[in-house]
């Protein structure tokens, strides 16, 4: 009787045990409906001219950056760190001093940071005539460095740095001290000060083209008691690069017989890693930027500084010549 009874109720439990089942797992499904993950966009940084700053031993520095309009924040680009002269600003050398046509053209990206005051007066601290300062210049363009790479691609192997006057001296401070970063310079005007010439400790032989007037009241061609003169600065990159061929000289065409100057290019080859050390000099030139819109006294027109240093830069990454 007993067994009758349980196999008579058998198929009614595993009827029920079905229908539950059935019912839990559409409950389930209710429940946790299927979510689409959301597509991923990556905002592209903004392009153009940019005003921003970062704060650096408790100073605020600022910056003006100028990111072509073809920048895609897909591919690393190079970065041109263009300094002002003493008593300038960063929005005068933007114009002065201009890449930004090359950079629309070229597709890298170029920033203008701005000195501190010393003695009310606009400059960066590389000893010599800024000896007053203590202002951590050196510091600032490494953390501005660090701080554009954390927004933009930078190609860390393609990092350069030029200037006017007192910005070509930075240029030269930063081959030596911050070589592990600067990949080659370029100096308008400016000089090593006897303070970077005696504590210059570059990383790699180091890409080096200098521009600078005969006539330079400001910066004089043959040096004094706090600037070295061109013939010192030339052969101690020549030294430091271990160029082993004899110097090599062309006149270039005095394409503006008006401007009262003409251009001799000097350059050193056979050096390590290929790289060039070189100097424009400019015969009746004064304390200018050759090629700028700006028609200073002095200004050579034969030559355009900002195309010739964007071309120099090009052919080099930290490695020395590229392939």
């Amino acid at each position: 009787m007993n067994n009758r009874n349980t196999i008579t109720r058998f198929p009614f439990y595993f009827f029920l045990a079905i229908v539950c089942t059935l019912i839990i797992t559409t409950c389930s499904k209710d429940e946790v409906p299927e979510v689409e993950e959301p597509e991923v966009v990556i905002e592209k940084p903004e392009t153009g001219t940019i005003t921003d700053s970062i704060l650096h031993d408790n100073l605020n520095r600022s910056y003006i950056a100028y990111v072509p309009g073809n920048y895609t924040h897909e591919t690393d680009v190079p970065l041109v760190i263009n300094m002002h002269g003493l008593g300038s600003q960063s929005l005068e050398q933007m114009l002065y001093g201009d890449f930004r046509e090359i950079s629309d053209r070229e597709g890298f990206i170029v920033v203008h940071p701005q000195g501190t005051l010393v003695d009310g007066v606009t400059h960066w601290n590389v000893g010599g005539f800024t000896q007053g300062s203590t202002v951590d210049d050196l510091g600032f363009i490494e953390n501005l460095i660090d701080s554009l790479s954390a927004i933009y691609k930078i190609d860390a192997d393609r990092i350069y740095a030029t200037g006017m006057s007192n910005g070509g001296y930075m240029s030269y401070l930063l081959a030596c001290q911050l070589g592990d970063r600067i990949a080659a310079i370029a100096s308008v005007t400016g000089s090593m000060t006897p303070y970077v010439y005696d504590n210059c400790n570059p990383d790699h032989p180091t890409p080096i083209l200098q521009f600078h007037g005969t006539d330079d009241d400001v910066v004089p061609f043959n040096g004094n008691a706090w600037s070295k003169s061109m013939d010192e600065v030339m052969e101690y990159w020549v030294e430091q690069n271990g160029c082993d061929t004899p110097q090599w000289s062309r006149n270039l065409e005095d394409k503006v017989t008006t401007d009262g100057s003409t251009v001799e290019h000097l350059e050193y080859f056979g050096c390590n890693k290929e790289v060039e050390t070189g100097l424009y000099k400019i015969d009746g030139g004064g304390h200018t930027w050759p090629g700028t819109s700006f028609k200073f006294p002095g200004t050579n027109d034969d030559i355009n500084a900002s195309e010739i240093i964007w071309t120099f830069f090009s052919g080099y990454t930290l490695s020395g010549l590229q392939n």
